[in-house]
């Protein structure tokens, strides 16, 4: 079946890019630059790459594809106010790696006002910055930071004979990233379609387990099917833990093989035109719950459902986050595995023992999105257009002093949601949770 056949979003257009700039340039001084770099190759083995994915805010700005490019903003300029650093054409090379766009295309496609071969920027770059004041880029990029040195000083041996040399630097990743986070139509349409096609792969992995298949099995289904959706890749390292391997946050080995009995942890979204889905399915290998299982099980999901509802315009991820502690903690001393009152549980913190991460982050063009978590000193509330995670869990690694019918029990169940004028859309909600429907699910094809 073709992406189009699935209903995929149409690609986020030269002009929707154009308008991103636009703001973007808005938000500094007229007499100051931007200067965004792209992402770069990075070398696996010898003469082999890894796959290359562009960098997030580079390709937030204009899209363009390829590594090694620099994207300069003026404000005012008259000749126009975005310009592009590209590598040129070159058939000798594009016969081994594949056709590059080109700075003539770069211009017709990508909707830059002018683009320059790569070769040409320490050239064409001083003659645009001079008269600038300030100059804004990442100032944690190492390349851009020495890039900027050298212009400088290129400036001021010039500023003898002209305008002189930006006096300064500032970041432009806070202004940039506070514009990512409010994400727009066609961002979520991208984003929507990353969460069906996640939902679809965690699906089929439910129907696929069996005892005895190896994590690692489990992860191929889940990845083939995001490719065979047009995801080209996972947004993250999938996690497949099953057994104990669940109560490893970031477990990855996926080499363990799955017992009759045990639950597995499954953490994995797809990436659909660099934006992420971000899902985490828990359920039994042989496809039914033990008692225990379904116990602590539970708990986590009715804590998420209510988290979940809790998602609108006004709160904040610190007040999700704490009606989820307090959920997890009643859970917890209703089936004997914390002592005392629930309201000294959550202020002793005697919960964390087995929830030890926060509820939510930002989902975006990254899967741990840009953006801040507070605001003026305080946790920010959210507002329509920020994508975020609701994921409780409860973890019982099997060498914990506790129970034996609760040891290597972890339990996580995540989601996508975007807030909206009065609530939350969850971008998700096609793979099962509730016990019963997993249950069911599973049990297709199993007789």
């Amino acid at each position: 079946m073709t992406q189009v056949e699935q209903g995929a979003p149409p690609a986020i257009t030269s002009e929707a890019y154009r308008r991103r700039r636009e703001r973007l340039i808005a938000a500094v001084a007229p007499d100051s630059a931007i200067l965004v770099p792209a992402a770069t190759l990075s070398l696996r083995n010898q003469d082999s790459d890894y796959p290359f994915r562009q960098d997030s805010d580079f390709h937030y700005l204009c899209g363009f594809p390829e590594p090694e490019a620099w994207l300069v903003l003026l404000p005012g300029r008259e000749a126009g106010e975005s310009v592009l650093f590209c590598q040129a054409r070159d058939p000798a090379i594009e016969t081994w790696t594949g056709k590059r766009v080109g700075p003539r295309r770069a211009v017709t496609t990508w909707g830059v006002d002018e683009a320059w071969p790569l070769e040409a920027r320490d050239e064409q770059l001083p003659a645009l910055l001079e008269g600038r004041k300030t100059l804004y880029l990442p100032l944690d990029h190492e390349a851009a930071l020495t890039l900027a040195g050298e212009m400088r000083q290129a400036l001021k041996t010039r500023s003898r004979r002209g305008p002189p040399a930006p006096s300064g630097y500032a970041d432009i990743s806070a202004i940039l990233h506070e514009q990512r986070l409010i994400k727009s139509e066609d961002e979520l349409a991208l984003m929507r379609h990353a969460g069906e096609i996640s939902a679809r792969a965690h699906v089929r992995a439910m129907q696929t387990a069996r005892p005895g298949m190896f994590e690692y099995q489990l992860q191929a289904t889940l990845e083939h099917a995001f490719v065979m959706a047009g995801a080209r890749s996972p947004a993250y390292g999938t996690i497949v833990g099953s057994g104990a391997n669940g109560c490893i946050l970031h477990y990855t080995e996926n080499d363990a093989a799955m017992a009759d009995g045990d639950l597995v942890l499954i953490d994995a979204g797809a990436e659909y035109e660099l934006y992420a889905g971000d899902i985490t399915r828990t359920f039994p290998v042989n496809g039914r719950f033990s008692e225990p299982q379904r116990q602590l099980y539970e708990i986590v999901l009715g804590a998420q459902q209510r988290a979940l509802r809790a998602v609108r315009p006004g709160v904040t991820l610190k007040g999700i986050h704490e009606g989820v502690v307090r959920d997890l903690s009643a859970g917890l001393v209703a089936l004997g595995l914390v002592e005392g009152p629930v309201e000294t549980v959550v202020e002793q913190g005697h919960y964390k023992r087995f929830y030890l991460h926060g509820t939510s982050h930002w989902l975006g063009l990254d899967v741990h999105d840009v953006g801040a978590y507070h605001s003026d000193g305080a946790p920010r509330t959210l507002v329509p257009g920020m994508v975020l995670t609701v994921e409780p869990g409860l973890y019982i690694p099997d060498d914990l002093d506790i129970a034996e019918q609760w040891r290597g029990i972890g339990i996580r169940i995540e989601d996508n949601v975007v807030v909206t004028a009065d609530g939350g859309e969850v971008l998700t909600g096609d793979v099962p949770k509730r016990v019963r429907e997993i249950e069911a699910l599973m049990a297709q094809g199993r007789t």
